[in-house]
């Protein structure tokens, strides 16, 4: 799956923004600029596809703090146009399929809840024709089966604050381009902050479980770095190449020595100590370093990664390697990445990530994607970091 345009109107600072993100997207900005809250939307549209929206709201602190300025009259309205594979150096020649997906959400009294006003996937062939196979309007809803023959859908209360998507069940589950889709979404990986202090559950045993996917807080890094690390070995070699690309050659493997009730832990093997050392002893910046590597590498990773801010607590010597990761994650896969750091702008070098800058202005966040022949002139002479830390990036957007 492939992001090709984003428009969002209504969602806590994003009043009204359209965007068209890239392969590898970088978002720029100050503190407070709605950086986050494009991630959270993206959250938000992930958890509505697993049946959670509800959950969603009410661990955001209810509706009336995810709507702009807390106008409960004004509803979250967003439209994604997407492509439902990712093109690949394999297959640069074939046409995916493109879809659209339109949905209105609307504030419920007493503002604890979202419930769909409107929900429209909509299917474009290579004739460019559309088809909608998923129409809703409030609680009159209809959907196409594998067929094409039209199957009306029956909702109660309880269906309104959950997507058409999340409620794809037998007989409608015979479509099943739909059903991979609903996946699809549900599978978008966000990653906002990781928890690595001392009392951090990443510190301590795991159990031993087969698991490849990082969770959004970070806390599951043994089981997935255990399961990918002894059953891959293209894996093992790149999170090898880069252990030792960022603390040198005395860097030897990591292990995964048994604890007690069938639990594993993490241990780092250096060639100049006889003593392995343990994951409640490594630094922050090396849990960190492990947790966006494994993000990063893993060989089968979701349709999207999006990443909040992924150079803190990091050594500035550790941003290249993690940048060239995220430059070979975008050839399988959409990732986004938020940062106010110019050495991680840097870090990318000579790969151009497509660069958004975000602002602030009365009230609301104003979203620009940099592109044209300004900034193609500037960076003939000037990094992209350079170009940040002069404030001539925010002048652009």
């Amino acid at each position: 799956m492939k992001i090709q345009q984003l428009d969002v109107k209504g969602f806590r600072s994003l009043k009204d923004i359209h965007w068209e993100p890239e392969a590898l997207n970088v978002v720029i900005g100050p503190n407070g600029s709605g950086k986050s809250n494009l991630l959270r939307l993206l959250e938000m549209i992930a958890a509505s596809a697993r049946g959670e929206l509800k959950d969603f709201v009410q661990e955001s602190g209810g509706s009336d703090v995810l709507l702009w300025d807390g106008v409960a009259e004004q509803p979250i309205d967003y439209t994604i146009l997407f492509f439902d594979s990712y093109p690949t150096s394999a297959d640069n020649n074939q046409k995916p399929d493109k879809w659209a997906y339109e949905v209105s959400l609307a504030a419920v009294p007493p503002f604890s809840e979202l419930c769909f006003m409107h929900e429209t996937l909509s299917h474009f062939d290579v004739n460019i024709k559309c088809a909608s196979v998923i129409q809703r309007v409030l609680d009159v809803a209809e959907t196409m089966d594998k067929k094409g023959e039209v199957i009306e859908m029956e909702l109660n209360s309880k269906n309104y604050s959950e997507s058409i998507l999340s409620l794809y069940t037998y007989p409608i589950s015979e479509n099943f381009e739909v059903s991979n889709l609903r996946n699809k979404f549900s599978d978008w990986a966000i990653y906002h902050d990781f928890h690595v202090d001392r009392e951090a559950d990443i510190r301590k045993a795991a159990i031993t479980r087969m698991e490849e996917r990082i969770n959004p807080d970070g806390q599951n890094l043994i089981p997935v770095l255990h399961t990918l690390y002894a059953n891959n070995r293209d894996f093992k070699q790149e999170v090898n190449t880069a252990m030792k690309a960022a603390f040198g050659d005395d860097f030897d493997e990591l292990i995964f020595p048994p604890a007690a009730d069938q639990r594993i832990q993490l241990r780092v093997r250096w060639k100049s100590l006889k003593r392995e050392q343990s994951a409640a002893d490594l630094s922050d910046g090396m849990l960190r370093f492990l947790l966006l590597l494994t993000i990063l590498a893993a060989p089968s990773p979701p349709p999207l990664i999006a990443i909040d801010e992924p150079e803190t607590g990091l050594h500035p010597a550790m941003l290249p390697i993690i940048a060239e990761y995220a430059v070979d994650a975008s050839q399988r896969t959409q990732v986004i990445l938020t940062t106010h750091s110019p050495q991680f702008l840097d870090a990318f070098g000579d790969t151009r990530p497509a660069t958004t800058v975000m602002k602030w202005s009365d009230g609301e966040t104003i979203l620009k994607k940099l592109k044209g022949d300004r900034l193609e002139e500037w960076l003939k002479d000037y990094t992209l970091g350079a170009l940040f830390r002069s404030g001539e990036l925010e002048e652009m957007g």
